[in-house]
């Protein structure tokens, strides 16, 4: 019985050593290669880890540049060919778009790209091949980091730069493509919003609307507006998108203390300008037009003022102060939080894994960032933490996970 079981842990033995024996083929010649005298040559090792994550990192871009490029763009760009802007005007919509894009697409690139890097490394036993020839934890972690921060600081450079020169360039011409061509906003038979106003509009060519209702919000009280054919002007001065000369309108004017209190206007003849913040918007696409340096002095400008109908102004501004810092070096965090998450969970499929987990992160992380702006917006919360929490929450996890994989 004794020799049986002799017998049977020398099998057992033998079949270990042969399934370390191509795991021990690879140890030894990746000391041939890399070792010298003893010592392990950290830049080899340092130059593969970049080069391999710099290539999964443009893999992922691309990828979440199709997505982005798709979602933002191309329904624009589909919009404004179907109401016949100007085919030129529109390829220049697309080229002053792509700094949003790619602004949107860094942080997200680099988490998936880090995890199939990584991840893939893990399943095919390199990271123990690195850690049996010495090269410990904090050296691996490095290069990731060092190139995370590289890419903190390209993003940032494109968000703080090329965004506010990609927005007022668009900005602009979006005004002039309006200017020529209404029903880039105006559809026939449709009804729109717009700021606090509502339109209702009946066939729309490039000259005229058909018929026109716009019921309009104020403080005090409720307008509504109807006329019958009305007719686009050519020239406007500066701040009006858009000028309606109405035939045969009526304005009604309702009084929101006492609804059974109304003004009833009627006239051959109406001119009704619409302004430029009607469609654009009145303080945050303003704001995404400033480099930081700008940005900044005008909210100490905002600060200075003790006006109290510019806190809101003034939070939605400092939101976009910190949105210039928070989305590229969300990277950083990144980075960070791929490292830990390949080495805990990819010694499996670790790029199937990391591609997953890394698409529900990044969509976790989106959401979080839409709420943080809602809250600044729509409830006046604090801008710094509204912004800031979804890279808190990324790089604390990050943490609490290399905490878990240093005790192991």
């Amino acid at each position: 019985m004794l020799f049986l079981n002799q017998r049977f842990l020398l099998t057992q033995k033998r079949k270990l050593i042969i399934k370390l024996i191509p795991l021990l083929k690879k140890i030894d010649a990746f000391q041939v290669k890399y070792m010298k005298k003893g010592q392990l040559r950290d830049n080899v090792i340092i130059r593969y880890f970049y080069k391999d994550l710099t290539l999964y990192f443009l893999v992922s871009f691309l990828f979440f540049f199709m997505v982005f490029f798709v979602n933002n763009i191309l329904l624009t760009v589909e919009r404004l060919l179907a109401q016949s802007a100007p085919f030129t005007d529109v390829i220049r919509i697309m080229w002053y778009s792509l700094p949003f894009v790619i602004a949107q697409s860094a942080p997200d690139a680099t988490l998936v790209g880090f995890l199939m890097s990584l991840g893939g490394m893990m399943s095919s036993n390199e990271i123990l091949v690195i850690r049996a020839a010495g090269f410990s934890f904090w050296k691996i972690l490095f290069p990731i980091m060092t190139l995370g921060l590289f890419i903190s600081i390209g993003s940032f450079f494109v968000n703080d730069y090329l965004l506010p020169l990609g927005t007022v360039k668009y900005n602009q011409l979006f005004r002039d493509i309006m200017q020529s061509t209404p029903t880039v906003e105006l559809e026939s038979n449709s009804a729109k919003k717009m700021d606090k106003a509502s339109v209702i509009t009946g066939d729309v060519s490039e000259k005229s609307v058909s018929d026109l209702v716009l019921i309009d919000s104020q403080k005090d009280s409720d307008r509504i507006i109807i006329a019958g054919n009305s007719y686009f002007a050519d020239k406007l001065p500066d701040g009006i998108l858009m000028s309606l000369n109405m035939n045969d309108s009526s304005v009604i004017s309702i009084d929101k203390q006492n609804r059974k209190n109304f003004d009833v206007i009627t006239s051959g003849k109406t001119t009704l300008n619409v302004f430029d913040s009607t469609f654009m918007g009145k303080f945050d696409l303003r704001a995404q037009e400033m480099t930081t340096y700008d940005l900044g002095k005008e909210i100490k400008r905002m600060k200075a003022s003790e006006s109290i109908n510019d806190k809101n102004r003034l939070n939605i501004w400092t939101m976009e102060f910190h949105k210039k810092f928070s989305m590229p070096f969300g990277s950083l965090f990144f980075a960070l939080l791929a490292f830990t998450i390949a080495f805990l969970f990819g010694r499996k499929n670790g790029q199937t894994i990391g591609l997953f987990v890394g698409l529900i992160i990044c969509v976790i992380y989106w959401a979080m960032q839409i709420s943080g702006q809602l809250f600044v917006q729509r409830v006046g919360l604090p801008a710094f933490w509204c912004i800031w929490v979804p890279n808190f929450v990324i790089g604390g996890t990050g943490l609490v996970f290399l905490a878990i994989l240093i005790k192991k």
